[in-house]
């Protein structure tokens, strides 16, 4: 931080566009124990207008703030609310976690680093903050994974599916986070590396380097942290909604073979949860690629050299990603009938619109099953 302290009246005078304005870099405020991280690609560009830093820090700042709120109710709610630990629910609390971890180890950091506009803690610093954001999100998404096969086995299997217990529920979140510490850590020993991205203030994988060794993990990690992790999560909710589709449109033959406007069972009503249930998945994982997505095409344009990559453009990667944090808390509050009922009894300064309605509960015949009851409660 002394380093960065340390700016010269020329620094400060060529970030606000003065003399020598042209003759400076986004590197040149970089402490020189960072030197030996920095790519040859950063130096075309110019410094960033501060600006951009101040925006970036308000806006991971209020990010965090959220994500610490939102992801703190959750586990709490999910795990004081007797209705509501069940080991479906245990993957949720693994998400909210996760998210939590993610924004409480990223936004001080980003914050310091806006304020001095570059990395100011040191290579080692750089390589942990980096490998923590990458365990964070890939814990995150194979959470997601995980919950959409939990609803899978729920709505689709039905009977025939094996309940989720708690045990399994607990391995499989075990596995989550050891299939992502395994791949996070890979860089730490010389497969790829951690360093400043463009705008110097964070710190990612290198897909800059020439080396197709060095690209290969950035190309191998896309496959096991997004691509696998999207196919799965596609394939259960198609056959989810299927299965609820045709569930209902039998139910609605049937009304008619009985010339009744609607079959008004609690088989009915609780198909309605399910379909409710599934689009509220399918809501939090498009959010979560949504936030993803600008990091993986970042990524891709490194190691395929497609377009130039600004050190502005690397500041959307990371507001991307971080966003993701606060979307699951968001959903929950205003989508999960039981949530928000728990919510409004212990948070009620916090609870959002009426908190009565179906239980979420995964029971019906045919296309839910009834048997397991708060077993296969709704993630």
């Amino acid at each position: 931080m002394a380093t960065a302290a340390l700016m010269t009246e020329a620094h400060m005078a060529a970030r606000w566009g003065g003399p020598g304005f042209t003759n400076q870099t986004v590197v040149d405020m970089v402490p020189p124990e960072m030197m030996g991280l920095i790519d040859s690609h950063w130096y075309q560009f110019p410094p960033m207008n501060p600006l951009w830093h101040g925006i970036l820090g308000f806006v991971i700042g209020l990010l965090g703030f959220i994500s610490y709120a939102g992801n703190s109710v959750v586990i709490y709610i999910f795990s004081t609310t007797k209705s509501l630990r069940t080991p479906s629910n245990l993957l949720v609390v693994n998400l909210a976690f996760s998210d939590f971890l993610m924004m409480l180890v990223m936004c001080p950091f980003m914050l310091i680093n806006c304020y001095y506009e570059t990395w100011v803690f040191g290579p080692l610093m750089c390589q942990i903050y980096a490998m923590a954001g990458s365990l964070f999100g890939c814990a995150s998404i194979w959470t997601m994974v995980t919950i959409s096969m939990d609803r899978y086995n729920v709505i689709v299997k039905g009977l025939a599916g094996q309940p989720l217990t708690t045990k399994k529920a607990l391995l499989w979140n075990f596995l989550v986070w050891v299939h992502a510490t395994i791949w996070t850590i890979l860089p730490m020993f010389g497969w790829n590396r951690y360093v400043p991205e463009g705008n110097m203030t964070a710190c990612g994988t290198d897909y800059l380097n020439k080396d197709w060794f060095s690209r290969s993990y950035i190309l191998i990690y896309s496959v096991f942290c997004y691509w696998l992790p999207l196919l799965v999560i596609m394939y259960s909710y198609y056959f989810i909604v299927k299965a609820v589709a045709v569930h209902e449109k039998q139910m609605r033959e049937q009304a008619k073979k009985m010339n009744v406007a609607s079959l008004r069972t609690a088989e009915a009503q609780n198909t309605s949860a399910e379909c409710k249930l599934a689009k509220i998945g399918l809501t939090i994982i498009s959010l979560w690629f949504m936030a993803w997505t600008p990091y993986l095409i970042i990524n891709f344009a490194g190691i395929f050299e497609t377009m130039t990559i600004s050190p502005l453009f690397t500041i959307w990667g990371s507001l991307f990603a971080k966003a993701s944090t606060v979307y699951n808390p968001v959903v929950y509050g205003i989508s999960h009938p039981r949530y928000r009922a728990a919510l409004m009894e212990k948070l009620p300064f916090l609870a959002c619109g009426d908190s009565q309605g179906g239980d979420g509960q995964s029971q019906a015949s045919g296309v839910t099953t009834s048997s397991t009851g708060d077993e296969k409660s709704s993630a």
